[in-house]
């Protein structure tokens, strides 16, 4: 007989340990168990080991609500972050409810018996297992890109080149760039973070890029929230700081939306004021697209700047014709040299790891199916799924989303429920991409995901402050989430 669990947590990342504490909290007679294909805590932050990975939002926001973040730095590094996830496991039991190496494949819900049964993959040695449990909720906290791959696409003659070729997502612990020229093929906040920091050492490190981001530069220490703590306590301290960064963050969201060409004037004047009066900031600093149509790119004190004025990085905007022996040829006839290649050209979008999800053994095609508040799907019981924001910090959606679920169990336990199922009425609701997010990474792997509608409760907010209101206060008497 399977092992069963009242709630079911896939993934051990930063979402899953928080999902974890949440129950633990606030529903502590509920068994669970947390099923991680890796074998360490950490998601993100323990995967990617490429030069000065950091938090690209701040820790405030990025933080638990429960916890408050320890560290001076707001803009932190992946091993501190990571640490600080592993912490929060430990001190609170939630690793000892851990299986690592069970890598989630299949989940199929009984509507006879209201429960999941999930299939897991279990690493064992050289070979692979197939375990199942069951478990009466099971919430899916495994991110939204393929672990296994990040994305690269094709470049013509690159078994030409002498040098060696990187995935970011695949760091080789013995690389060493020291007094090498370096290229970093992408803009993004993967190429923003690895440029500085490999230029501390190269020789020289290019940012190739097809078209420039918005590139904001923060300090990397908070001061007003450093100042607080001296003379309040530690967790007021942090709860007025994440609210104040929320706000400032809606403002400038809201900026961006209403008045783009103004929001784009400030972004480029700043660049130009960090670069000089004679950089070509409209070249490489100036996106065709307006602000927030993709996220920006925050850096920590000026590093990118700083080291592109001292000579130690440049930024180049063309295409790629091909990769020769000696570096890459791009279309405009230039050549550039490299030792090494970074390709940063971004993840593999994958939803809810790849797990197969049926219904009374019928499979559900989930890129068909209506978000119910973004974390629910049409016609599928008992199912939660994390996911953050676009425009503002992962955990500040997470932790509501944990806070829904925590309300949503308890009421089914009030009312002897078993299952709860959103079912969209009314012909009124249009189906709409889940993501209004013009990024190439998600662009490409839009049609893999579900929908959002037209009118709440189907459409997403992408609002802090809504989602509070909603998640954290809001009825959960709906009549298009069915109780039984």
């Amino acid at each position: 007989m399977a092992e069963h669990f009242d709630v079911m947590i896939v993934g051990a990342g930063l979402s899953g340990i928080g999902a974890a504490w949440h129950l633990q909290d606030r529903l502590p007679k509920k068994t669970y168990a947390i099923l991680e294909g890796r074998e360490a805590i950490g998601g993100t932050w323990d995967l990617f080991r490429y030069p000065g990975i950091r938090s690209d939002s701040d820790m405030y926001t990025l933080g638990y609500n429960f916890k408050p973040w320890p560290g001076a730095k707001a803009i932190a590094d992946g091993p501190s972050i990571r640490d600080y996830v592993n912490e929060t496991a430990k001190e609170n039991g939630i690793d000892k409810h851990i299986r690592f190496r069970h890598r989630v494949t299949a989940a199929d819900w009984s509507s006879k018996d209201s429960k999941w049964t999930v299939t897991a993959e279990v690493k064992n040695g050289e070979g692979r297992e197939s375990v199942t449990f069951t478990c009466s909720f099971l919430m899916m906290c495994s991110g939204y890109y393929r672990y296994e791959q990040g994305y690269t696409p094709e470049f013509a003659g690159r078994a030409d080149f002498k040098g060696a070729v990187i995935h970011p997502q695949f760091w080789p612990e013995d690389l060493d760039h020291a007094g090498k020229d370096v290229v970093v093929i992408g803009s993004g906040a993967t190429a923003v973070t690895i440029v500085p920091e490999m230029a501390k050492t190269a020789k020289h490190v290019v940012m190739l890029q097809r078209s420039p981001t918005y590139v904001v530069s923060r300090p990397s220490e908070d001061r007003i929230a450093l100042g607080m703590k001296k003379f309040m306590p530690e967790k007021w301290a942090y709860a007025l700081t994440r609210w104040k960064n929320v706000l400032l963050q809606q403002y400038l969201y809201g900026r961006s939306r209403k008045e783009p060409d103004k929001v784009r004037k400030v972004l480029t004047d700043m660049a130009q004021k960090e670069l000089g009066e004679d950089y070509p900031v409209n070249v490489h600093f100036n996106p065709k697209y307006n602000p927030w149509d993709q996220r920006m790119c925050l850096i920590p004190d000026s590093d990118l700047f700083n080291e592109i004025k001292a000579g130690h990085a440049s930024v180049v905007t063309d295409t790629i014709d091909r990769f020769t022996a000696g570096g890459i040829k791009l279309n405009s006839g230039t050549e550039l040299k490299a030792d090494i290649i970074v390709t940063a050209t971004g993840l593999d979008l994958m939803f809810l790891g790849g797990t197969e999800v049926s219904v009374d053994g019928v499979k559900v095609d989930m890129s068909k199916r209506l978000t119910y508040k973004g974390m629910m799907y049409a016609g599928v019981p008992n199912l939660i799924s994390i996911f953050g924001y676009t425009n503002a910090s992962w955990t500040l959606k997470c932790d509501l989303t944990c806070e829904f679920t925590c309300r949503l169990i308890a009421k089914m336990d009030a009312m002897g429920a078993k299952a709860a199922t959103p079912k969209a009425s009314g012909e009124d609701i249009k189906q709409t991409p889940w993501l209004d997010f013009s990024s190439g990474y998600v662009q490409r792997t839009i049609d893999r995901f579900p929908k959002q509608g037209t009118r709440k409760p189907w459409r997403l907010n992408q609002n802090y402050t809504a989602d509070v209101m909603m998640l954290r206060y809001g009825t959960l008497d709906d009549p298009e989430l069915v109780i039984s």
